[in-house]
């Protein structure tokens, strides 16, 4: 489920040509969470959009339960991104931090474990909010000389607010 590799490269470090390589990947790997969290914030489609495969699946459901929703899994970027960017724009205020990412390569799949922070304000009432600590669970493929997310599974360590007011 997560990658806990005992270290971060797998390419040996005599073959220069393999390292960078692989860090290119890795690079590119973190960034499409970072267009996921940023497109969020900013409510940016195009942004948010290119973070996924067309066929991608995102499941908050056991990140949900940890506070009694049972919302459905998501399948598809248009509805990934049409569904989250309709619940927060003109109502919730997101920011994300990513850390703690930790990622597995191989081929054109890969997987990556991310510990994100997400603060959400109500647009009309900053009083009311929810801070989550959520471990993520991603799968990935390669599209081209950039990688999109192809599975996300959101968990939730805590919280604190008002998820339900949020997320509804």
């Amino acid at each position: 489920m997560y990658v806990t590799h005992d270290r971060a490269l797998a390419a040996p470090g005599h073959d220069s040509a393999a390292v960078v390589a692989e860090l290119r990947d890795r690079a590119e790997i973190t960034d499409a969470l970072y267009r996921f969290g940023l497109g969020q914030d900013l409510k940016d489609q195009e942004l948010f959009a290119s973070a996924f495969a067309v066929d991608a699946e995102l499941d908050f459901r056991p990140a949900a339960a940890k506070w009694g929703a049972e919302p459905p899994l998501m399948s598809g970027r248009d509805t990934i991104v049409g569904t989250i960017l309709a619940m927060f724009t003109g109502r919730v205020d997101t920011t994300h931090q990513v850390t703690n990412v930790r990622i597995s390569v191989d081929g054109d799949t890969a997987r990556l474990t991310a510990l994100v922070e997400a603060q959400h304000l109500l647009i009309a009432d900053r009083t009311r909010h929810a801070l989550l600590k959520n471990p993520y669970d991603v799968e990935l493929i390669r599209d081209g000389d950039r990688w999109v997310i192809r599975r996300l599974v959101i968990d939730n360590t805590w919280f604190v607010g008002e998820p339900h007011a949020i997320f509804g």
